[in-house]
């Protein structure tokens, strides 16, 4: 049942200011000890998060494209459950949308379905006794519609103000308040923070909610705003339920023995995900742990799935990449096993690297960012198994992003979508795309998720390694030939493992800055890092360096003084590098200058391929056959030996012995970032990859009837829901407004415009 006193504020069209009188009003009414509601129609998180803060409540999202106008009413009535006050703030303007569904996705069709009265939001900076038609032409467009009265916006005069008062007196529409030009000041923190400014309590964004909510008691009639709102009737609905929701789809999977604890990107009160997401997750069976990708350096204890929503703002990428003990720790779950689904910016921090910037390195791919938007809705269809969805399932989701990778997919891609190419990345169990989704409208995702994660084994610890390794102190003796290794697998390792590259064991001499492995292979300027002391066949393996089955130590032979093993290099310096390391060999210092005292080591990249014919000499640069030692006493790789009973490696970097790479360089902190699930154990040889660059636009980011694909925007100013000029067109997204607050589409500032993502709004 919706019981709540509500109204929806809205506009004609965007830049009239409705964004920062929702939030005066919500401050204005919680001043006064109500206990209010806030929500934002569309899929823009922003808005929501400063209704919610205003509110005192979470902020929630009405969106009948991602959730289906069946489930508006009952959102609305379990957002809105126990307030005296709920506020809806609209969508550009009141009848808009992009998709040509009026009825169905605009601000109206969800004021009709929740009758709920409508308080239209006016810019009268340049209008006069003009405002009377417009109000009427609203009033009478739908006859569905209740259009309760107007607040007037940057009023010129008290002569100005009388003469529009007027004008709509003799139509008969109320005006609830009038604010002058400087009233509205722009004070919310610009748009391109997001919802951090909200998320970390802020006091930039505490301020400008406190002086909005001031503005408004001082130009806006509460009390009648209050008896408008109050006279809503009742809907008889039943209100949305998570655990009710999930009862409905029947048990998904055995029943986890213990509750898995689920590590939720956000606060402690927001996260960069839809409100629903966490109540779905604990109704699943899960704890709900929220971290801050930007401040925390560890993942929640015992964490055994991580969820990146795709409110995380891509212009934090420095910050993100900057806490790289977490994005270690990231890594590593990724790697063992568990479920990750990343969303949005959440892509970008799972790659390599984005704008040159290192990020977690889980997948095998470059992010650029564009001078436009991308922004639209998307009808896709998954192309794996994953714990968002089955291999064929169809959902609607929402892209806006600036950030674009290289490549767009991975060998088994998340998503396809009519008119380009798959997108996004599956690998193991991680689920990565630019396509958010509202889970409300797919809510077995929460049990798949938690489903997966039981079944990944028990979390291991969180561990974070030191951030700078111990070097190994002075020279190691010769020891006996080594014997064979047997292989060690993570706790809870689901599926096969990635390959780790053989390790530089011996070495006395510390590996230079220049020749740091990232989780690629390549270099990253980084701390010094020296190698460990080789292991002994009786060693036992660190626990902080978890070894992959595939690898294990292979058998090896005597290692003579003459083996030597591939050493580190990278494209242009073939003629340089560390002191050969190849084993159990002579310890002692690298001969003068630091050259090896054998044949050069492989130089410029591996082609991809698999392993070598059997008893044959393995391809450059590729690893030996899976599972068996490398040909003793046969041909090396073309360009340089390989070591004595063991496989090729790459020339672009190797890693100690048994301990996987990280991107900052240290042993036993991460995994080879893989594009696609491996398949029958065999180990994974990624190819080479390209210097990243910003990649143009794919062909599936141009409209086309229907709405189903990207189209880049030019960035402008708004309030909170405005279009891209051309709107009146239904294949044309809404501009990302992302140039600050106060500013407008036109030639002249509106005074208190708020400005807000293009999410507003369906899109073609």
């Amino acid at each position: 049942m919706i019981a709540a006193p509500r109204v929806v504020v809205s506009a004609p069209s965007s830049g009239h200011g409705k964004t920062a009188i929702a939030v005066g009003l919500l401050a204005a009414l919680a001043a006064r000890g109500l206990d209010a509601a806030g929500f934002k129609v569309g899929p823009d998180h922003t808005d929501a998060a400063y209704l919610g803060l205003a509110a005192g409540r979470p902020g929630r999202n009405l969106d009948p494209r991602l959730v289906g106008s069946q489930r508006i009413a009952p959102l609305f009535a379990h957002g809105s459950a126990d307030a005296e006050i709920a506020v809806v703030e609209g969508t550009m303007g009141l009848f808009d949308s992009l998709a040509g569904r009026p009825e169905v996705d605009s601000t109206a069709a969800i004021a009709t379905a929740l009758r709920a009265p409508v308080v239209l939001v006016v810019d009268v900076g340049s209008m006069g006794q003009s405002v009377a038609a417009l109000a009427h032409g609203f009033r009478a467009y739908d006859e569905m519609l209740w259009l309760g009265g107007v607040i007037l916006n940057r009023v010129a005069s008290d002569r100005h103000e009388q003469l529009l008062r007027d004008a709509l007196d003799d139509i008969g529409v109320p005006v609830f308040g009038a604010l002058r030009r400087r009233d509205l000041p722009a004070v919310l923190p610009s748009r391109q923070h997001g919802v951090v400014p909200v998320m970390q309590r802020g006091v930039e964004a505490y301020r400008g909610v406190r002086r909005l909510g001031e503005a408004i008691t001082g130009a806006v009639d509460l009390d009648r705003l209050l008896a408008l709102a109050r006279s809503a009737p009742r809907v008889p609905v039943t209100a949305w339920s998570a655990a009710e929701a999930l009862a409905e789809l029947g048990p998904v999977g055995e029943a986890p023995a213990t509750r898995t604890v689920v590590a939720l990107a956000g606060g402690p009160t927001l996260s960069y995900s839809y409100a629903e997401t966490a109540e779905l997750l604990a109704a699943a069976g899960a704890e709900v742990v929220t971290f801050d990708p930007l401040r925390d350096e560890v993942l929640p204890a015992d964490a055994g799935a991580l969820v990146i929503g795709g409110a995380l703002p891509e212009t934090y990428a420095e910050e993100l990449s900057a806490n790289r003990r977490l994005c270690i720790a990231v890594a590593e779950l990724a790697r063992t096993g568990r479920p990750v689904i990343a969303e949005g910016a959440g892509l970008l921090w799972l790659a390599r690297e984005f704008d040159g910037r290192p990020m977690c390195g889980v997948l095998d791919a470059a992010g650029a960012s564009l001078d436009r938007t991308v922004v639209g809705y998307r009808e896709a269809t998954a192309r794996a198994d994953t714990p968002v969805a089955r291999i064929g399932a169809r959902v609607i989701g929402y892209k806006q992003h600036r950030g674009v990778l290289t490549p767009r997919a991975g060998q088994t891609p998340a998503w396809s979508w009519g008119g380009g190419p798959p997108e996004g990345f599956v690998w193991r169990r991680v689920h990565a795309s630019q396509l958010t989704l509202h889970w409300a409208s797919s809510p077995v995702i929460a049990s798949r998720l938690v489903a997966a994660a039981a079944s990944a084994g028990t979390p291991a610890p969180a561990a974070v390694p030191p951030a700078v390794p111990v070097a190994s102190a002075g020279p190691v003796p010769s020891a006996g030939p080594a014997g064979p290794a047997a292989p060690v697998s993570p706790a809870g390792l689901a599926g096969p493992a990635a390959p780790v590259s053989p390790g530089l064991v011996g070495s006395s001499a510390p590996v230079s800055p220049s020749s740091q492995v990232s989780l690629l292979g390549q270099g990253t300027p980084t701390a010094p890092v020296s190698p460990p002391a080789p292991a002994g066949p009786s060693a036992p393996v660190s626990p902080s360096a978890p070894v992959s089955p595939s690898a294990a130590v292979r058998p090896t032979g005597p290692a003579g003084p003459d083996a030597v093993a591939p050493r580190q290099s990278t494209p242009g310096s073939a003629s340089r590098g560390t002191a050969p390391s190849a084993g159990p060999g002579p310890a002692g210092p690298a001969p003068s200058g630091g050259r090896a005292p054998a044949r050069p080591a492989p130089v410029g990249p591996a082609p991809a391929g698999g392993p070598g014919p059997a008893g044959g000499p393995a391809p450059a640069g590729g690893p030996a056959p899976a599972g068996g030692p490398a040909p003793a006493g046969g041909p090396a790789p073309a360009g340089g030996p390989a070591p004595a009973g063991g496989p090729a490696q790459r020339a672009t970097g190797t890693a100690p012995s048994g301990a996987p790479r990280s991107a900052t360089g240290m042993p036993g902190t991460g995994p080879r970032p893989q594009t696609g699930p491996m398949s029958g154990g065999a180990a994974e040889a990624p190819g080479s990859v390209a210097a990243p660059r910003p990649r143009p636009v794919p062909g599936d980011e141009q409209p086309v009837p229907g709405g189903a694909t990207d189209r880049p925007v030019p960035v402008r100013a708004g309030d909170g829901s405005g279009v891209a000029p051309g709107a009146g067109r239904t294949d044309i997204e809404p501009a990302a407004e992302v140039a600050g607050p106060g500013e407008a589409a036109g030639s002249e500032p509106v005074a208190g415009a708020v400005p807000s993502s293009p999410a507003g709004g369906p899109v073609a």
